[in-house]
């Protein structure tokens, strides 16, 4: 199992603390840089796809913080299109030179087949799992799945 940014995965974890819903969440590690902003764009809203397809909400779209001061740069989230209710969210970070991108959705839609459809993305990617509280089996440490 490779090693993971330790720091990333607890601060995703961070995230989905307990709170009104109970959240999972991805770290996707790409190789993308700086001149691949179209590539990482289109790869968010793939895996926003994925996740909404597993989410069973409907349609969604994406709404982006660029123009909203409740939000960061690079911070966007899928909404359904019908009542704008929350599918996802993400934050797209550079960590050492290349693109990470922290997805996290709400804990009932299944897992392993969003780990599993992401990986199968035609996208050189990296999927890290991160479980939230309610999901956690004990074990300690980011759930690499590039092994």
């Amino acid at each position: 199992m490779d090693t993971v940014d330790s720091d990333l995965y607890e601060r995703t974890r961070a995230l989905l603390e307990p709170g009104d819903i109970e959240l999972n969440g991805l770290i996707v590690h790409t190789e993308f840089g700086g001149d691949d902003e179209a590539r990482l764009h289109q790869t968010t809203l793939d895996v926003g796809d994925v996740i909404a397809d597993h989410a069973g909400k409907g349609e969604t779209y994406v709404y982006s913080g660029n123009d909203d001061s409740r939000f960061g740069l690079n911070q966007h989230q899928g909404l359904t299109l019908k009542g704008d209710e929350f599918v996802w969210e993400c934050q797209q970070l550079v960590r050492d030179g290349t693109f990470d991108v922290v997805f996290y959705y709400e804990a009932d839609a299944d897992q392993d087949a969003i780990v599993a459809d992401v990986e199968a993305l035609d996208a050189p990617l990296r999927v890290t799992s991160v479980l939230g509280d309610h999901d956690r089996d004990g074990t300690e440490g980011p759930d690499d799945r590039d092994d």
